[in-house]
C-alpha cells in the first residue's frame, strides 16, 4: 500500500545514487518490504515480469550498485531492522538487512563485543 511503495520523484532520486561519483539513475518505483516473505513475492513478481530489481540500504556505498540503469524496483530494506539472535559463545548475530553497523553496536554494547567498521560478514 501508499506508506510502503512510492512513485515520488524525490524518492526515486534519492534511491537512485549512493556516494559513488555515478550520476543518479533512479528506479521506477521503491518499495518498502516489511517481511522475508514480503521480498520473495516481489521479488517472483520481478521474476515474472522482467523487471530489474535493485536493493538499497543505506545509499553510502562507493560503487554505484543501487543506479538503477534499467529503471525497474528498488528493495528499500531499512524496515527491516529486527536482530533476530546473539549467540555469545560463538560470536554470531543473525540480523534482517536493515540493521545498521550503529544499530548493531548499540545492541551488543555491554557483550564485551562490537561490529567494527569494514567488517564482512558470511
Amino acid at each position: 500500500g501508499a506508506p510502503n511503495v512510492s512513485t515520488a520523484t524525490a524518492v526515486r532520486e534519492q534511491h537512485g545514487h549512493d556516494e559513488s561519483m555515478h550520476p543518479c539513475a533512479p528506479p521506477d518505483v521503491v518499495v518498502w518490504p516489511q517481511a522475508v516473505g514480503q521480498v520473495q513475492e516481489l521479488a517472483a513478481l520481478c521474476h515474472r515480469c522482467r523487471v530489474p530489481m535493485v536493493p538499497f540500504g543505506t545509499g553510502t556505498g562507493l560503487e554505484g550498485g543501487v543506479n538503477a540503469v534499467q529503471g525497474g524496483v528498488c528493495f528499500d530494506l531499512s524496515r527491516m531492522d529486527a536482530i533476530a539472535e546473539l549467540s555469545l559463545e560463538d560470536f554470531s548475530v543473525t540480523v534482517e538487512p536493515g540493521v545498521t553497523r550503529k544499530a548493531l553496536n548499540k545492541h551488543l554494547r555491554g557483550t564485551g563485543l562490537w561490529f567494527p567498521v569494514g567488517t564482512v560478514g558470511v
